[in-house]
């Protein structure tokens, strides 16, 4: 049974880095495409970035485009989300998604197979 398990969130300071990692305990990773998003307190699950099966395509939000970037290592069945000048308004927890259908990057929210449970990232001021 596929499982994806994020890590890699905590509390930082405004202007600070972290990397995200999302792990595939189960399946061929270098299969599908895999996306991460975040949910704020009080609001709705928002995109941030995805990347295609291969590696070679990605699609970030413009939210935080030239801030996160996001990876893959099939070798290691773990897709990392860079973030870099972290903002108080980047809280939220994060989560990865797969679609076992998908190849390609997509923006789109919907059809996900699997989530994970989610990695808490708290930025202050």
């Amino acid at each position: 049974q596929v499982q994806l398990v994020e890590s890699g969130g905590g509390l930082v300071q405004a202007g600070d880095s972290l990397r995200l990692s999302c792990v595939d305990s189960g399946r061929t990773f270098s299969s599908y495409a895999v996306s991460w998003f975040r949910q704020a307190p009080g609001k709705e699950r928002e995109f941030v970035s995805s990347i295609s099966a291969s590696g070679d395509n990605t699609v970030t939000a413009e939210v935080v485009k030239g801030r996160f970037s996001i990876s893959r290592d099939n070798a290691k069945n773990t897709v990392y989300l860079q973030m870099s000048s972290l903002k108080p308004e980047d809280t939220a927890v994060y989560y990865c998604a797969a679609d076992f259908s998908a190849v390609v990057a997509s923006s789109k929210d919907w059809g996900f197979d699997v989530w994970g449970q989610g990695t808490q990232v708290t930025v202050s001021s």
